[in-house]
């Protein structure tokens, strides 16, 4: 359900201004949009959860 390294660092890559951005707000938010989209799709596979 969380994100992984590797996935927040292609984040960073893609959305921030430098490889090491992780303060930027277009970073935090494509990561907490990754963790939304990954906690609705473990609801929508464990509907129990909600």
């Amino acid at each position: 359900m969380s994100i992984d390294k590797v996935k927040k660092k292609e984040l960073r890559e893609k959305f921030g201004y430098h490889p090491t951005d992780s303060g930027s707000s277009e970073v935090q938010v494509a990561v907490l949009s990754e963790r939304i989209k990954n906690l609705t799709d473990h609801l929508f596979k464990y509907k129990k959860d909600q």
